[in-house]
């Protein structure tokens, strides 16, 4: 897809706006090699909003959108004469944060600021692009830490909100936070285009392996039917390689089940589990890193560490979720202990569980909806296991499909 001049010029002034900045209001962190990290919106206020300059700002965020000392950006901008902010829009849990999965805040005035909060959760279309109108902004800014898995639903508030703002002839800008699980390669099943949902628009594979401004350029230069007018704001100081504790970053959970960086690397792959009848630790201190039913045993544990993954350890575990599955239950199953990261894959973790599940558990089954085939993005990884598929085979299928989304994703990558 060819994009326009203006499209390519707004998107180089999101890169190239703030690049000669030397200094922050912020204390820069720590990348991996002892490298300077900088935020988007570090650079971004660095430069003084030089790219917001004279606009009428809306900002798509969650409590994630922080700056080093946990100030949200919103409270900083609302106190900064030098942006004009008009109006927030919320994700799925929320704004602020006070919504579980599968809920978000409505429309209300922010407290703190007085600024209207509205709702975007499962909004797309002109019915998203009419928020935007009625909201009188000029520019919409977008500033969430996701977590590099196709069906973690932020990234797709990303591409319904850049739909919508061509649509309402809005400008975009994106901000740019380091993916958690790394930025090394893309891994696991590339979503089929009649099993698109809001865990997954667009054919990407189940990990990612991107930002979200490269995110933000793929999707415009690939799938959206008429590109928005896009700047981004990358970072300085991030590299492919680095987990996110080498970013000196504060984490805060951009879900109620995303407590730690942890959860975040193996997510890409346990939350498979959502898809069975199987607990997948929600309820739990340690959601997806704990799995478990009723009547499961040390069995579990024993099968899935003979297979001999890299990266990763199971052991025999027992717990009790305070909500979702089996809520108030004593339940077994494993918890994972990745000891490298570096060789950790987490969704071929996840499909060999699913696999010694089945073979270990026989009250083992799918959920009743299916929902196995939305996050995987076909029915092939659920018709292949009932079959007898080993975890390996399962994998192997997908292998054409992922290295053309590889091709694809190579072109927008903008990170060493």
């Amino acid at each position: 897809m060819n994009m326009s001049r203006r499209v390519l010029l707004a998107a180089g002034a999101g890169a190239a706006g703030a690049a000669g900045v030397g200094g922050t209001a912020q204390a820069a962190g720590r990348g991996g090699g002892g490298r300077p990290l900088r935020t988007g919106f570090e650079r971004l206020e660095a430069d003084g909003y030089r790219l917001l300059d004279g606009e009428k700002v809306g900002v798509v965020t969650n409590p994630t959108g922080v700056t080093r000392d946990v100030q949200h950006i919103v409270d900083v901008m609302h106190g900064d004469e030098r942006v004009d902010l008009k109006a927030v829009f919320g994700p799925e849990h929320g704004f602020r944060g006070t919504a579980q999965a599968g809920g978000s805040e409505g429309r209300y005035d922010d407290p703190a600021t007085g600024l209207p909060v509205y709702d975007t959760y499962l909004k797309s279309g002109q019915t998203l692009a009419d928020i935007f109108t009625a909201s009188g902004v000029d520019t919409v800014v977008f500033d969430i830490q996701d977590v590099g898995a196709r069906f973690y639903t932020y990234i797709w508030t990303l591409y319904d909100c850049m739909e919508a703002a061509q649509l309402a002839g809005k400008r975009f800008v994106v901000l740019d936070r380091p993916n958690p699980m790394t930025g090394r390669n893309a891994y696991g099943p590339v979503l089929h285009k009649e099993f698109a949902t809001f865990v997954g628009r667009r054919e990407i594979s189940q990990a990612h392996g991107m930002t979200v401004t490269e995110l933000a350029r793929l999707f415009n230069g690939e799938y959206l039917a008429h590109p928005v007018e896009l700047a981004t704001v990358p970072m300085t100081g991030w590299r492919r390689g680095d987990f996110y504790d080498a970013s000196g970053l504060p984490w805060v959970p951009p879900s109620p089940n995303m407590p730690t960086p942890d959860t975040a690397l193996v997510y890409a792959g346990t939350c498979l589990f959502e898809g069975t009848n199987l607990s997948e630790g929600r309820g739990t201190t340690r959601p997806f890193e704990l799995l478990g039913a009723e009547g499961i045993d040390r069995a579990w544990a024993a099968a899935a560490n003979e297979l001999a993954l890299p990266g990763v350890h199971f052991r025999e575990a027992y717990f009790a979720p305070t909500f979702s599955k089996f809520q108030g239950k004593t339940i077994g199953g494993v918890q994972l202990h990745v000891d490298d990261r570096e060789s950790f894959d987490p969704v071929r973790t996840g499909i060999a569980l699913l696999v010694t599940a089945k073979r270990v558990w026989k009250d083992f089954a799918w959920r009743s909806d299916n929902w196995i085939d939305k996050l995987t993005g076909s029915t092939q990884v659920r018709t292949m296991i009932d079959a007898g598929a080993s975890a390996d085979e399962v994998v192997a299928a997908w292998r054409k499909e992922l290295g053309a989304f590889r091709d694809v994703r190579r072109k927008y990558l903008t990170y060493k």
